[in-house]
């Protein structure tokens, strides 16, 4: 199967010049451009949630993936020049910032994939943990360090990363600095996937062309009930997943999806 991109719409909305935003069938490839590090500034993050809600009404995405320009990083996560000067009010503009963009990119209604190319560090790794799946390249290394510099994760990292790997690791990587490779990474279920060097964002695109198999009403449907395990037991989530399952019958989807099976045949899904 192709990875051939498309432009994605110009001039809709306006977005940054340090996120790239392309199509591919029913895919949205997003590239955060900043280089040399693909660090996130106010600029990109405004971008990234603006860019997430444009998306989440265009019927024709499924899908998107996020991966970072070059081969080194995928994100380097914030520009700390941002808080040499220890400005208060700037730090907490900024910590709202990454938490909108972030909180978004989890939220998005489709399935999210984070194509990790190189370097994901701090909030660079937060953007990966709020995707739904993570492809990360043989040479990538991941962390958290911002206690390295006096700092903390504030983009969901100490939350979403002792949900991923167990506090143990979280508490490693959070707490003592420690980076982790690839072939680590997968070990303890940071990511879902190790490739080749170079091969992320096509492996990525591939992935997300599956979901265009699936009825977008039923994932967007399904997604809130595995993420809301997070927030309390699942005991209390099984009356709801009833409830939601009931509900998708009024979707013109289950009918189509239903009787194309019977059927033998491709279903024309309208997304409704």
């Amino acid at each position: 199967m192709s990875t051939a991109v498309e432009p994605y719409q110009p001039g809709i909305f306006d977005l940054t010049h340090k996120l790239t935003v392309e199509k591919h069938g029913h895919t949205a490839l997003i590239t955060i451009n900043h280089p040399p590090a693909n660090t996130w500034d106010r600029e990109s993050l405004i971008g990234l949630k603006q860019l997430i809600e444009h998306l989440n009404h265009d019927d024709g995405i499924y899908a998107l993936v996020v991966t970072g320009q070059g081969q080194k990083f995928f994100s380097a996560g914030a520009d700390l020049n941002l808080f040499a000067d220890g400005d208060k009010a700037r730090a907490r503009e900024m910590a709202r910032r990454f938490g909108e963009a972030f909180e978004a990119l989890r939220d998005f209604r489709g399935v999210s994939i984070a194509a990790i190319n190189g370097y994901a560090m701090g909030g660079g790794l937060e953007c990966a943990l709020a995707c739904d799946i993570r492809i990360a390249e043989r040479q990538a290394q991941m962390g958290l360090p911002e206690a390295t510099v006096g700092l903390l994760p504030c983009a969901g990292g100490t939350q979403a990363l002792p949900w991923l790997v167990g506090e143990g690791w979280a508490k490693r990587m959070i707490l003592c600095g420690e980076r982790v490779d690839a072939e680590t990474a997968l070990r303890i279920g940071l990511v879902e996937q190790v490739v080749d060097s170079g091969e992320a964002r096509g492996t990525a695109l591939l992935l997300a062309a599956k979901v265009a198999r699936q009825s977008p009403v039923a994932v967007r449907t399904i997604k809130p009930l595995i993420q809301g395990a997070r927030e309390r037991g699942p005991n209390g989530w099984l009356p709801e997943e009833r409830e939601r399952f009931v509900d998708l019958f009024d979707a013109e989807d289950t009918r189509e999806g239903v009787n194309a099976f019977l059927e033998k045949r491709d279903p024309h899904w309208r997304n409704k």
